[in-house]
């Protein structure tokens, strides 16, 4: 299989894990040689309920028995779209009521940007340095990490970078601008809170200029930081939400929400503003209703921070300089590039799933699924820590 793997699939890095997956339970992947790996990663923040979750597989499995796909998004009344945009609105504060189901977060923030851009009729954006939005073209438009973005020049115009919680640099929002793009934690630059008041800051001065402000809660929402949507921690309410990831439970979905005033404009001047063959997909949507139902029902929300602080206990150790993050969106930032390396290759071979950042280095990716038990954080934990004496 993994000579296959190497000839047939197309390889997004030079050396790739390359695990032979055989199944996967709860909080662990199995191999085909039969080994366990406890999941420190959740499918890179995806997984909320973790691997094979008997409440997704049976909503799958009940939606395929009706109907798969039947229509382009938006023409048909399909009861798992209706019912799961239902759901998210219900637990969003006003005025955010309005959801559009995509494919993926990506094609979330494509839908985002071009819903500012059409609602306001201007065209410069504004976004963070070291940002993550996605890997299609519009939106590495927005990812400031010109290591990623040069051999794909040129890409979309008018897009101008500030830093994140650098309140000085809110001075570039003007009345030219349509909106600022911003992830609620920032991921790929090493799971970076906003700091003093800043997501309230930019909401201000948005509204001061007749700004959008787009949040991307792809990574950070479906209850990872300990509410539904990580900006609830921060004491503001965008324009404009992206999701993806955990809302899926495991499955591909993606999701840009706002008021009905800013999302009725996609459907005239012109005519099918943003449009989608497969998104919304009644086997996908259904299966993040079971996901969303089932966190909205029970108490993992909550007990992720929890969790949070448990993992900080554990965690004590002279490699680890800092612990970013918050609920069960963790980075261990250790001193250097090739110790962060060395731990998460060594404990993959210790049978613990770590993984790392887009543009930190030194950082180590702990986002469990939000199903992980006590017990299993606690042996996940004395594995890097015994790898960490090693080193």
């Amino acid at each position: 299989m993994k000579t296959d793997f190497f000839k047939y699939q197309a390889q997004t890095s030079p050396f790739p894990l390359a695990l032979e997956i055989s199944h996967a339970s709860g909080s662990y992947i199995y191999d085909t040689s039969g080994k366990k790996y406890l999941d420190f990663i959740a499918g890179v923040s995806a997984n909320a309920l973790g691997h094979n979750h008997p409440k997704i597989s049976q909503a799958i499995k009940k939606q395929i028995d009706s109907y798969t796909h039947v229509m382009v998004y938006g023409e048909f009344i399909q009861q798992p779209q209706l019912n799961l945009a239902k759901l998210l609105a219900k637990h969003l504060p006003s005025p955010l009521e309005t959801i559009y189901l995509t494919n993926s977060g990506t094609e979330a923030t494509e839908g985002a940007l071009k819903l500012a851009k059409r609602f306001t009729g201007r065209s410069e954006i504004i976004a963070a340095k070291n940002a993550y939005h996605g890997n299609t073209q519009g939106a590495m438009s927005v990812c400031g990490a010109e290591q990623q973005n040069s051999a794909y020049r040129p890409l979309i115009p008018g897009i101008k970078f500030i830093e994140f919680n650098n309140v000085v640099d809110l001075n570039k929002i003007t009345t030219t601008t349509a909106a600022v793009i911003l992830e609620t934690i920032q991921g790929g630059a090493g799971f970076i809170e906003p700091a003093n008041g800043y997501l309230k800051k930019v909401e201000e001065k948005c509204n001061e200029v007749g700004a959008l402000l787009i949040l991307d809660e792809i990574q950070s929402g479906i209850g990872r930081t300990g509410k539904l949507f990580g900006f609830e921690n921060y004491d503001v309410i965008p324009h404009i939400i992206i999701a993806g990831k955990g809302l899926g439970g495991g499955m591909p979905i993606g999701a840009f929400i706002s008021s009905h005033e800013i999302m009725d404009c996609l459907k005239q001047h012109p005519k099918l503003g943003h449009i989608t063959t497969f998104g919304g997909h009644p086997v996908i949507a259904a299966a993040g209703l079971a996901t969303l139902t089932e966190l909205l029902n029970s108490y993992l929300i909550e007990e992720t921070l929890q969790k949070e602080i448990l993992i900080r206990k554990q965690l004590i150790h002279p490699l680890i300089k800092e612990i970013r993050g918050k609920g069960l969106m963790l980075a261990a930032i250790v001193e250097s590039e090739e110790i962060a390396s060395k731990i998460i290759v060594k404990c993959i071979e210790e049978g613990l799933l770590l993984f790392w950042l887009l543009f930190e280095g030194k950082a180590i990716r702990i986002t469990p699924p939000l199903t992980i038990s006590e017990d299993e954080i606690i042996e996940g934990c004395a594995i890097m820590i015994r790898i960490m004496n090693e080193i």
